[in-house]
């Protein structure tokens, strides 16, 4: 026993390794769009558009390429997923137009999403049983612990060195990361299958629509709800979906099971998820402009606040995440939920001289529920996964998870800087105008988390311990 131990732990440094390395270069992203908009001299609501870029293609590549884990082996997507976010983050750093930098973070995206579903899957898979819970808890607290300092050291290098040298620092990370998985990662050839009936077709729409889903409240919000490039994307993404369906039920191997995604936990988990894990990267985003317009000599100060959340969502992973397997989950999710409604409404409290102190506790209690909440899930959809499905069903999760954060910066992100926008253009000073807006953000927020409740108080009572006994 002591031997497998060591094995599935040694195992597992690369996966740990990336895991760590999205969360860092995630934690510098976040000063990213603001940073590159100001400099390229365009709207601060461009800043979606940079985040959507990636957000596309990092959740809805996730169940193509952790089926393609499946099929190749962990080890070589892994690898094949640092080497590609590798060239995102090289691209960035050359970046000289708001498409070049569109297209850059949309290929950082595709690595993430080669790398999340094969973490998850060989923590499903590797993993003794009794350790699986534990695992989870670890790798959020990886993925959150390690942004802890992008933010703040982020802010710090655009602020004296500038955007594109703090991009240059991730590229250098990422190939001392790509480096140490090669040395460390275990070549298992056994794990790979024959490439045979692969869902192409699928793989192809699945791409299409959930990135056409992603821009549906973008182009609305921006380009009006009656426009024609809303209405085209509206109906573009109802005809791929329709195709999808067709293509899935027809499919010999489909990428997206309808067994696994038919399940009351996964249809209420995402639910919920939707409704309030939109709310950290939609946050992060909004408080970097709130700064930006209220305190614009005092930017850092964004950064510091953002770390905090971070500091927050680790240990709500660590201390929440785990009492899931002593206590009924539904109770911790609907405590963790109600810390994310009091982040939210300290929002309310913000004025144009909001303190440093005050962002932290709203992003920090913020942080503190999402981190519990998310671990939760976690456990609760991939009870039970098979080695055989494991890639897909993880990389189906995480489509549905990472879907949530660009929602959230479609929604709420555009409601926040165009209500800004019209306040400014109506004849309020920028700084009550971003006063303003951020109040109505926050009870907008607040009305999402009471819904998101609702699908937690529908969800099975102990499910993680009956899911034991259906696996």
């Amino acid at each position: 026993m002591m031997d497998k131990n060591i094995s599935y732990q040694k195992g597992f440094i690369p996966y740990a390794l990336a895991a760590l390395l999205i969360g860092l270069l995630g934690g510098f992203s976040t000063v990213l769009g603001p940073a590159f908009v100001q400099d390229i001299g365009i709207a601060y609501n461009n800043t979606t558009w940079t985040a959507l870029a990636q957000a596309m293609s990092s959740a809805a590549c996730a169940p193509i390429l952790g089926k393609a884990g499946d099929i190749i082996g962990k080890r070589k997507t892994l690898l094949l997923g640092i080497a590609v976010f590798s060239l995102g983050n090289i691209l960035t750093a050359l970046a000289n137009s708001l498409w070049m930098m569109l297209t850059a973070r949309f290929i950082v995206g595709v690595g993430a999403a080669a790398m999340g579903p094969v973490i998850l899957a060989y923590i499903a898979t590797e993993f003794p049983q009794d350790k699986i819970a534990k695992g989870f808890s670890f790798y959020m607290l990886l993925s959150s612990g390690s942004v802890i300092i992008g933010p703040t050291v982020g802010a710090l290098i655009v602020s004296n060195y500038g955007w594109r040298s703090m991009v240059w620092i991730c590229a250098a990370i990422c190939a001392v990361v790509f480096l140490a998985c090669v040395v460390t990662s275990q070549n298992r050839a056994s794990t790979e299958k024959k490439v045979e009936n692969f869902d192409a077709a699928g793989a192809a729409l699945i791409l299409t629509f959930f990135s056409l889903l992603l821009c549906i409240p973008s182009f609305g919000q921006n380009f009006g709800w009656t426009s024609v490039p809303f209405l085209f994307v509206l109906a573009a993404s109802v005809s791929s979906l329709a195709c999808l369906i067709l293509t899935e039920r027809k499919a010999v191997h489909p990428i997206l099971s309808g067994s696994f995604m038919g399940r009351k936990v996964f249809i209420l988990s995402v639910l919920a998820l939707f409704l309030t894990q939109g709310l950290m990267q939609a946050n992060m985003t909004s408080i970097i402009v709130f700064v930006n317009y209220t305190q614009p000599e005092n930017s850092v100060v964004s950064g510091y606040a953002i770390s905090v959340m971070y500091i927050g969502m680790s240990i709500g992973a660590v201390i929440l995440g785990p009492l899931a397997d002593r206590f009924e989950p539904k109770g911790i999710l609907t405590g963790s939920f109600l810390l994310t409604g009091i982040g939210c409404a300290l929002m309310l409290l913000f004025t144009e001289t909001t303190s440093v102190i005050l962002m932290m506790a709203s992003l920090g209690i913020l942080g503190f529920g999402l981190g519990g909440n998310g671990t939760v899930f976690m456990k609760i959809v991939l009870s039970g996964l098979t080695a055989q499905e494991a890639g897909a069903g993880t990389g189906t999760y995480g489509l549905f998870r990472d879907l949530a954060a660009p929602f959230g910066v479609a929604v709420f992100v555009p409601l926040f800087t165009n209500r800004i926008t019209g306040h400014i253009a109506a004849g309020t000073a920028e700084s009550a105008a971003a006063v303003n807006s951020i109040h109505t953000l926050a009870l907008s927020e607040i009305l999402c988390v009471i819904l998101g409740i609702g699908a937690v108080l529908l969800l099975p009572k102990q499910f993680c311990h009956q899911s034991k006994k259906e696996g």
